[in-house]
């Protein structure tokens, strides 16, 4: 049994992590081609570098993913936090059911009846671009925006409420209550959002082909446009670049949580 259990978790693992390391390998393939492996060369890394096209689309990601993440988690931890603060439980499912619905839209869906909305608002306003960096921002924060809320709700139900009555007594205005005394206890849950709505936002390509515009590509469709020609090499040193990237961040979040862990441990040790 238990060798049969380990078969199938490297199985696993090779069908999750195999794509991931054939595309890192090639990255460094000399010759550009799939077909054979010539030699170990940053040419296409270079190569990446030269490519304007790409860097701008790559800047452009960037943006819209720290825009649309900044804006969706400050809008989701207020979000969170009314639904905590709610009472009528009826009220509050019935919200939760809402907010859950673009997660459970296929993006498809989401992307075609956001291109429609923005369509029909740029027509009654005269506007000759309706689609552009707006549109994708403010799309980018709708379907990001339930992610967060889900990831900053649990936090306010695992608050200690005492702590903010006892704040208050002590002479905290609600807003300083909020800020002094709740915020760092669900600071955790606030960056797990933020960190969420950003690989979202920079992962998308679906919604963001709908209600984008030829001024501004982000990086998926300018890699989508590709396909219909040859994909460059130098895009596989790109995306090697990200997963480093993303790879030494969640090494950052996970060793900041161990320290936070260990200090809390500490403390309670010397209480």
């Amino acid at each position: 049994m238990k060798l049969l259990s380990r078969i199938y978790m490297w199985l696993v693992f090779g069908l999750l992590y195999a794509p991931i390391l054939v595309l890192v390998i090639f990255s460094f393939n000399e010759g550009g081609s799939f077909a054979e492996y010539t030699g170990v060369s940053f040419y296409w890394y270079g190569e990446l570098f030269r490519d304007s096209a790409a860097l701008l689309s790559l800047k452009n990601s960037l943006v819209l993913a720290i825009s649309s993440a900044g804006i969706s988690t400050v809008i989701g931890t207020f979000a969170a936090l009314g639904l905590d603060r709610m009472r009528n439980r009826y009220l509050k499912g019935a919200i939760n059911s809402v907010t859950n619905i673009p997660m459970m839209n296929p993006d498809i869906v989401t992307g075609v009846s956001m291109m429609l909305l923005f369509v029909a608002v740029g027509g009654w306003l005269h506007a000759t671009d309706a689609l552009g960096f707006g549109t994708m921002l403010i799309a980018h924060t709708t379907f990001s925006l339930p992610y967060v809320i889900l990831s900053v709700l649990p936090r306010f139900s695992q608050f200690d409420k005492s702590l903010r009555e006892a704040a208050m007594d002590l002479g905290c205005t609600p807003a300083q209550s909020f800020f002094k005394v709740e915020l760092p206890q669900i600071l955790p849950g606030v960056i797990s959002g933020l960190i969420m709505a950003f690989t979202l936002s920079l992962d998308d390509f679906v919604i963001s082909h709908f209600v984008s515009s030829p001024d501004f590509q982000t990086l998926p469709l300018y890699i989508y446009n590709q396909t219909a020609h040859e994909v460059k090499f130098s895009m596989y040193a790109l995306c090697t670049l990200i997963i480093i990237a993303i790879l030494a961040l969640l090494l950052l979040v996970n060793f900041a949580g161990g320290i936070g862990d260990r200090s809390k441990r500490r403390r309670g040790a010397m209480q």
